[in-house]
């Protein structure tokens, strides 16, 4: 343990087994993903919300609970404490009086990816890794390849071929080694996994290591301190592979723990594509594990992840919360991205607008009420997706 950090270990989400953290591990011995553990009695005597005033605003404010052993061996891009906007006029078209988007596109990278990746670059650099490698929709593998760069190490990104050109842009300014792949998400992590040990590669592959669930699950702890020790009625966020999720529960139980809230918890409400939706299929159908989804027809690259390591723990969290899980059309995101653009100038990602459009059917449904507060996740920038934008206008000669 040190001064800085209350880390205690990892455990192993499926069996609790305890190991230690003092080397780079992936999976747990059991071939499910491994958790970090940390001592929140001690935490809780210097992590306080009064006392974060006089703390940098970045995501590693909240150091007691990340794993770096000190200030120094943190690899930053000055990630997180990004704004939780209100949206009257978009929650006015929606029928909510209280809604609320954390904008998480102002990252470094310009995606949420950059909180993970901070973390997970940071301990892999610390425990001895020089190469690392990520199989990546777009986003991730961009903030990879950054923080990679800061930390001095060499990145190598693999991305399916139809990842939007601002993704493969990023990674290549950055240095990182960019591979495309004929295929989808679950096939350029096929790749990484055999290329791991043979190429000397340490992975960091979604939920393949301990780390970056650390990094998101500090999303929690900003809409906390951002609500002033409140907490939402319902967290709407996108999902993918999911560690935002399951980041963002157990940031709840350590919140409670360290004194910050009670016993409330938000509803957590996951949105798919319908086009590729595993998570969802899984709890329409009351099951505790999805199944792989065959041949995803989405076009929305952070929510095309046909197979899910940690489908369990995200279903957990989705029915503890008392939440549910529903996928929305393509069509319907990209005129969610358009509609919230002109009401509040929010540049939403697809992912983004994906969790607009299910409001509107949430309340429908009598899901969501009028007046509960509800906060959406907006996960990147919507210019990074420029590519898959209209930008058709009239054009003036002015030469007449």
């Amino acid at each position: 343990m040190h001064d800085f950090s209350t880390l205690l270990g990892l455990h192993c989400s499926r069996t609790g087994e305890r190991l230690a953290a003092d080397r780079l591990w992936n999976l747990s011995p059991a071939g499910a993903p491994l958790l970090a553990s940390y001592d929140l009695e001690r935490a809780a005597r210097t992590l306080k919300r009064e006392a974060l005033a006089t703390r940098p605003p970045t995501m590693w404010r909240y150091h007691e609970v990340l794993p770096a052993s000190g200030p120094d061996a943190v690899i930053s891009l000055g990630e997180g404490m990004t704004p939780l906007l209100p949206a009257p006029r978009l929650g006015a078209h929606l029928g909510l009086s209280r809604l609320m988007i954390k904008d998480e596109g102002i990252n470094p990278t310009g995606s949420f990816k950059a909180r993970g990746l901070s973390v997970a670059v940071t301990m892999a650099r610390a425990l001895g890794a020089r190469r690392l490698a990520i199989p990546s929709a777009g986003n991730a593998g961009g903030a990879m390849a950054a923080y990679a760069a800061r930390a001095g190490l060499d990145a190598h990104v693999f991305i399916p071929a139809d990842a939007p050109a601002s993704n493969r842009a990023e990674c290549l300014q950055m240095g990182a080694k960019v591979s495309l792949v004929r295929g989808y998400l679950n096939d350029c992590a096929a790749i990484v996994g055999q290329g791991a040990q043979r190429n000397e590669w340490y992975e960091l592959s979604t939920f393949k290591e301990p780390y970056r669930v650390e990094g998101k699950k500090t999303m929690a702890y900003e809409i906390v301190e951002q609500m002033e020790g409140a907490i939402p009625d319902a967290i709407i966020y996108p999902t993918g592979g999911g560690t935002g999720l399951v980041a963002m529960w157990k940031a709840f139980a350590e919140l409670e723990a360290l004194g910050w809230i009670g016993a409330k918890r938000p509803h957590l409400i996951s949105v798919q594509a319908e086009g590729c939706a595993p998570l969802v299929r899984a709890f329409e159908a009351g099951h505790d594990k999805s199944e792989p989804w065959l041949n995803p027809t989405t076009r929305v690259p952070g929510l095309r992840a046909p197979r899910m390591i940690a489908d369990f723990l995200c279903l957990r969290a989705i029915r503890e919360s008392g939440g549910t899980a529903i996928a929305i059309p393509d069509e319907a995101m990209f005129a969610a991205q358009r509609e919230a653009g002109a009401a509040e100038g929010i540049s939403l990602c697809p992912e983004g607008a994906a969790c607009i459009a299910a409001l509107r059917i949430l309340k429908e449904r009598g899901q969501v009420d009028r007046d509960e507060t509800i906060v959406v996740f907006n996960t990147a920038s919507g210019l990074k997706y420029v590519d898959m934008m209209p930008t058709d206008a009239p054009v003036i000669d002015a030469s007449r």
